[in-house]
């Protein structure tokens, strides 16, 4: 039987978050939502579409009122509102109603996306997450936040809106290369910083495990990960207050994300967000400098860059004033007391920021010489 969440807010059940092996638990869960008097579209990227889209569209061809396989190309810069313009198209010409379902299968961007058109087609339909990498099964599907980018800027169109189901198949993590696993790594490390420093103490002593991708390992972090954020989010759904924790690392890691063109993936430039965080939070006097480097150094281990080249500290700080998450036009920013205990801050100023892009900053100028 497949180990399970429940997700409530304000004390009622609102979903459940199941943990599988592989496809086969599917249908059950499915049924239990009536798929059989409805209409299913699979919201896909090409990628996922060709690895997984036929599997989950015969688990549930003989078991809808029809079923479609949407896929659009992979990637951020997809992430927009033409891409859901094009679902919204698809889903009129095949004459969808509120009584049907959307079914987000895939990471992160397609989450979003399909969640997002989920909230918004004729005013809320249903959907439910299938997420298949690990930034999206450890985070990214946990919660309802839904959204798209616009001109370039991260998660600026969006809405709460919960799906009924999110089925996760963790076998689906042997599919992933080792920049896109470990790039969900980095999300997963973020919420041992800022909320479990025992987990945070597993995910270093199961290292090896984890690098292997063995499978209990690999179900036991994810399930660890997405209690967390299930104990964050229930409390806070709409992000009024501490459900801002888990934009940790995020601030920084957004405007390098916009500063590169989207061209490191988003585990990347948070790891650089977190270490950055990190680096104040010492200047703070939070952390001591060994607590600091700790944290710097972990993400090694994880394939997650910890220094970037090429960038220019003054761009990516006007980059951090046009984030979501300013107040009275300063940033909340988020910063660690101690492992396993974060803290929304407002007094960090812009040299503070400065200060620790500039720690981060590699310039191989200096090396070489």
């Amino acid at each position: 039987m497949a180990n399970r969440l429940s997700i409530n807010y304000e004390k009622k059940p609102c979903y459940d978050i199941v943990f599988a092996s592989d496809f086969g638990g599917l249908l059950e869960e499915l049924q239990d939502l009536g798929v059989k008097e409805r209409r299913a579209a699979i919201i896909a990227d090409d990628n996922t579409a060709a690895l997984f889209g036929e599997e989950v569209r015969k688990i549930l061809n003989d078991n809808c009122k029809k079923v479609i396989l949407y896929s659009f190309p992979a990637g951020e810069e997809h992430k927009t509102l033409d891409t859901v313009k094009a679902i919204y198209k698809t889903l009129i010409e095949e004459k969808f109603d509120r009584k049907d379902l959307l079914i987000a299968l895939g990471g992160g961007v397609v989450g979003d996306i399909t969640g997002y058109a989920a909230a918004t087609y004729l005013r809320g339909i249903d959907f439910i997450q299938i997420p298949t990498t690990l930034l999206s099964q450890s985070d990214s599907s946990i919660g309802g936040k839904t959204g798209v980018d616009f001109d370039g800027y991260k998660n600026m169109v969006g809405a709460f809106y919960m799906p009924k189901l999110v089925y996760m198949n963790i076998g689906t993590l042997k599919t992933l290369d080792e920049r896109q696993f470990y790039s969900g790594f980095a999300e997963v490390m973020k919420h041992g910083l800022i909320k479990d420093a025992m987990f945070y103490e597993w995910l270093l002593d199961h290292m090896y495990e984890i690098q292997d991708k063995d499978p209990l390992v690999l179900e036991e972090m994810v399930m660890r990960s997405c209690t967390i954020k299930k104990l964050v989010v229930e409390k806070d759904p709409k992000e009024q207050g501490d459900r801002a924790l888990l934009n940790f690392g995020h601030t920084i890691g957004h405007a390098i994300e916009k500063y590169k063109n989207f061209e490191m993936l988003h585990g990347e430039c948070v790891a650089l967000g977190a270490v950055a965080a990190a680096f104040i939070s010492w200047k703070h006097n939070w952390l001591s400098m060994e607590e600091y480097y700790e944290i710097r150094d972990m993400f090694v281990p994880f394939h997650l860059p910890i220094s970037i080249d090429q960038i220019d500290p003054e761009e990516i700080l006007a980059l951090t004033k046009s984030d979501k998450k300013m107040a009275a036009g300063r940033i909340r920013f988020v910063l660690l007391k101690k492992v396993g205990k974060a803290v929304i801050d407002s007094t960090v100023t812009d040299e503070d920021i400065l200060n620790a892009l500039r720690e981060i900053h590699f310039d191989e100028e200096d090396a070489k010489a």
